[in-house]
């Protein structure tokens, strides 16, 4: 079975399980949205866009948008969202953007580059795509606190265990930067969203959420959170 049929296959159980679910409701975009400003008129990629939840509220925003994914399966619950909206649905691979050079003003990547085999790769391709001045909102687990030890303990515990979804890397904050800028962005600002604490082997982890409240103090803390977002630039040659 190949990758791209695995996340057929995730993307429909997901579904199945909770079609009313909103996937612009997750944190990550709750993260671009604080660090978003007008995008009227702008080209906008979203790679890796899964069941198009996002896409569609950028796509109010007078905004051309597009969406990319993998998964076929995930495309075609999107546009069903998206009928009577001009935004675009194309499968694609992350590796390999079935685009041309410099066609967007901003790239969305939203708990992406953790699910693909080459994330460098991926980066550089995003780059590509992306004009001069373009920016790049990218969010990313960040394995850098105690939910990574505590993954790593469940690991040795458990050898057998298997990640929810098919392909999964565990990266941090350092790793992160590091592949933003080796494809040539140049980084603006970090932040990070969602501080757990596994106290209690079995139940779920402590969430903090005082600590999202002031921004100044989530800021400084973005190195241990579990979502880590970057805003990027491509250098403007003029």
């Amino acid at each position: 079975m190949s990758l791209r049929t695995e996340y057929d296959k995730w993307h429909e159980r997901v579904f199945n399980a909770a079609s009313e679910h909103e996937d612009a409701s997750s944190p990550w975009y709750e993260l671009v949205r604080e660090h978003l400003e007008s995008v009227a008129g702008q080209r906008i990629l979203e790679v890796a866009c899964g069941r198009g939840g996002f896409v569609r509220e950028l796509a109010r925003s007078d905004a051309c948008v597009t969406g990319c994914d993998f998964s076929l399966a995930a495309l075609q619950i999107g546009r069903e969202k998206l009928r009577g909206t001009s935004a675009m649905l194309i499968q694609g691979d992350a590796q390999a953007l079935p685009f041309a050079d410099e066609s967007f003003d901003l790239v969305v990547s939203c708990e992406t580059i953790e699910h693909v085999p080459d994330a460098q790769k991926a980066l550089r391709e995003m780059w590509r795509i992306a004009r001069p001045g373009a920016k790049l909102f990218l969010t990313t687990p960040n394995y850098a606190n105690l939910m990574g030890l505590y993954d790593l303990y469940a690991r040795m515990r458990h050898p057998g265990r298997k990640d929810d979804q098919p392909f999964d890397r565990r990266q941090w904050f350092a790793q992160i930067l590091g592949y933003v800028r080796r494809a040539g962005w140049i980084t603006l600002r970090t932040d990070g969203m969602v501080h757990q604490f596994p106290f209690f082997p079995g139940h779920q982890p402590l969430k903090m959420k005082m600590l999202e409240k002031n921004r100044t103090v989530r800021k400084l803390l973005s190195p241990l959170a579990l979502h880590y977002f970057v805003m990027a630039q491509k250098k403007d040659v003029a």
